[in-house]
């Protein structure tokens, strides 16, 4: 089946289904002190793993400057080029950081540095604009969110961006933003083991799309790991952040393992790897969801791309698993 595109929101803007994106490319870098990428990674083969990508219809990649401080956009600039016009680009700002150490060293969600950021991005992506771009932090003071998001409006006029969104992760953050924005993209995590139904709800509510990021459960869900996988000391899932609650010392927590086996199953079903399962099981949750899958190797885009060939997961199999895997609201 050929799967419909989905809009940003009240954009208008047309994507696929499924996005692609930029984190695991950006290299080795830190964050706050710890490792914040996914471990070695080849240019050149990040570069034939989104032209591939291109040719398989994925029309949507989103990155941001933190990944890798820069170099993600620098690759995907490279990627885009002879075929900027056909896609639409997403990046994202209000991390500080130190390029020559590749580091993020703070926040800085201030109208100002968001200028910057934005003008900074477009000269390493090779455009004159972006067509979404996102507030990176998750959490802003209230007394910087008005005057932010009037500084976006200010952008978007001035034709520096098509139209804009917040990467963040509570429902309360998405009333936030339908109350003070013209804004039309909410990014958020969501997968089969982090789910927050207020904010997929939220956003259909506000007719936002509802962007998700770590729609693999940060490589879980590919269905490769095991008791014995262990991730290396430069590598973002050997970290200890909160956000990689997956994982503990560098290896996948046994509990998520066992969710994992109790629905596989039912995820490859018809033909799925795992990994397509879990992207189908988003699609069959929203109308406004679009899973953006990270990827570092042209393997892992064709598996991903294929997803859109077979579509959402039907109602029974969404039953299936809802049974099977009670959601958590995310810590």
């Amino acid at each position: 089946m050929e799967m419909s595109k989905r809009k940003l929101g009240k954009s208008g803007i047309e994507v696929s289904p499924l996005g692609f994106g930029c984190w695991a490319i950006g290299g080795l870098f830190t964050m706050f002190g710890r490792p914040d990428g996914w471990g070695m990674v080849d240019d050149n083969v990040s570069v034939r793993a989104i032209r591939r990508a291109v040719e398989l219809g994925v029309t949507l990649f989103d990155t941001a400057d933190a990944y890798g401080t820069g170099h993600s956009e620098e690759i995907l600039g490279r990627a885009l080029r002879g075929v900027r016009q056909n896609v639409v680009t997403a990046t994202k700002g209000g991390y500080v950081h130190d390029r020559q150490a590749r580091a993020l060293i703070g926040e800085d969600p201030s109208p100002a540095y968001i200028r910057s950021a934005l003008e900074a991005s477009l000269t390493r992506l090779g455009t004159d604009y972006v067509d979404l771009y996102q507030i990176h932090n998750g959490d802003i003071p209230p007394e910087n969110a008005e005057p932010l998001f009037h500084e976006l409006d200010r952008l978007q006029a001035e034709g520096k961006i098509r139209t804009y969104g917040w990467s963040t992760y509570s429902a309360r953050h998405v009333e936030t933003f339908a109350a003070q924005t013209m804004g039309t993209v909410i990014q958020t995590k969501a997968n089969l083991f982090s789910y927050d139904r207020a904010v997929a709800d939220a956003c259909e509510k506000h007719g936002f799309a509802c962007i998700n990021n770590s729609p693999l459960a940060m490589g879980f869900l590919s269905g490769k790991f095991t008791a014995a996988t262990r991730f290396g000391g430069d590598d973002v899932r050997g970290s200890g952040f909160d956000w990689t609650e997956y994982f503990e010392n560098g290896r996948p927590k046994p509990e998520f393992l066992h969710r994992l086996e109790s629905v596989r199953e039912v995820l490859t079903a018809g033909g799925r790897t795992v990994a397509q399962g879990a992207l189908a099981w988003l699609w069959a949750k929203s109308g406004s969801n679009i899973p953006i899958p990270g990827f570092k190797s042209v393997e892992q885009a064709e598996e991903n791309a294929g997803a859109m060939a077979f579509g959402p997961l039907n109602e029974k199999q969404l039953k299936q698993i809802d049974a099977l895997l009670p959601m958590r609201k995310p810590d």
